[in-house]
């Protein structure tokens, strides 16, 4: 999948920063959608991926390791400042607040959950 970065535009825009990567949109266009412009929930994310006819899947999976995810997944880090959504897609980290890395940004705990487009 060609994933096009987005930076997020607030501090609580991250995830839908990832929603509009993944989609294809702006990120006004998912606040607009999803008429929510500050920190999104996973319910959120899921049910606006599955609109759009990508599949999540049910479970929330940790990992330590990039070589543990799937092709495409939602990330969910525990950063020093918060927990973060964040994408990974095909061995790049597509991060809203720390760009395109080749491992994932400073955090803690990571968790994710495969999107199948």
């Amino acid at each position: 999948m060609d994933i096009e970065y987005i930076h997020e535009p607030t501090d609580l825009q991250c995830g839908q920063a990832v929603l509009a990567m993944v989609l294809g949109m702006s990120v006004g266009e998912i606040v607009s959608l999803i008429g929510n412009e500050r920190e999104t929930t996973f319910k959120e994310m899921k049910n606006t991926f599955e609109l759009y006819g990508a599949a999540v899947s049910p479970q929330r999976l940790s990992a330590e390791r990039k070589d543990e995810l799937p092709p495409l997944c939602l990330l969910s880090l525990e950063t020093p400042r918060c927990w973060h959504w964040s994408l990974y897609c095909d061995g790049k980290f597509y991060d809203p607040e720390h760009g395109v890395l080749d491992d994932f940004p400073e955090c803690n705990r990571k968790f994710y959950w495969e999107i199948k487009i």
